[in-house]
């Protein structure tokens, strides 16, 4: 059962390219309870040398539960401290109604690119 547990979790992550203007952050797979603490370092680590702008392509996720919504909103939270344009991209149907339906779009909709 270890086993494949650990396989969903090499399925799923972050991949990031960064260049002067800013910084790209593609998740893929499920992000969930097993794989949102690593997203999420991830994530803070790239705020950290305060790019002016970050942007997150979800179109590789098949999943996300709640503690993957957290990762989100605790980007987009420490991304507007630090005065970072954070981005969402790639919403495809089933996400965007889930942020729709739970009021999580409202947060980042200054920051939705379609």
């Amino acid at each position: 059962m270890l086993s494949n547990n650990s396989e969903s979790i090499e399925k799923s992550g972050m991949k990031t390219v960064a260049n002067e203007n800013g910084a790209l952050a593609s998740l893929y797979g499920r992000i969930d309870i097993d794989s949102s603490p690593a997203v999420r370092d991830q994530l803070i680590a790239l705020l950290q040398p305060h790019p002016r702008t970050v942007s997150i392509d979800l179109s590789g996720v098949t999943h996300i539960d709640s503690s993957g919504v957290a990762t989100l909103i605790e980007a987009l939270k420490i991304a507007r401290n630090c005065e970072i344009e954070l981005r969402l991209q790639g919403l495809h149907d089933r996400l965007h109604r889930l942020f729709e339906a739970t009021g999580i779009l409202s947060l980042f909709d200054e920051g939705i690119e379609r």
